[in-house]
């Protein structure tokens, strides 16, 4: 599971108000939910886009910082979605994902790669606790 924070100065509440009908609007229908870090997070079991096999995505809240989003795909193997004739949607995949986490927290792919970048090295830097 990978959480995403948002842009500073943007709240997770503010740009998505209801969190079901934005996850069905990317994925598909909502069918289940699953707990993660004491928050219920959506779960769509049978994705709009062949590629995905589940997704599993919601707000995850932390009492005294910024909610961030999570976001987990399983996705199915690549010659499964090439031998069913779904190259396209493959393409439409990475698009979908991407959308989605933009529109959530107002970060292109490329803002949220030198976070994690960032944040890698971070944790690289501190000591270890021994």
């Amino acid at each position: 599971m990978r959480e995403y924070k948002m842009r500073r100065g943007e709240h997770l509440e503010d740009r998505v108000p209801d969190m079901e009908a934005f996850v069905e609007e990317y994925f598909g229908e909502v069918t289940d939910t699953e707990e993660y870090e004491g928050n219920d997070l959506l779960v769509v079991d049978d994705p709009d886009n062949p590629v995905f096999d589940r997704v599993v995505a919601g707000r995850v809240e932390y009492g005294s910082k910024k909610d961030k989003i999570a976001l987990h795909i399983d996705e199915r193997p690549a010659e499964d979605v090439i031998a069913e004739g779904n190259v396209d949607a493959a393409e439409d995949a990475v698009a979908v994902k991407n959308d989605f986490l933009e529109e959530a927290t107002d970060r292109d792919a490329k803002a949220r790669r030198d976070s994690l970048k960032r944040s890698v090295e971070d944790d690289a830097d501190a000591p270890d606790n021994v």
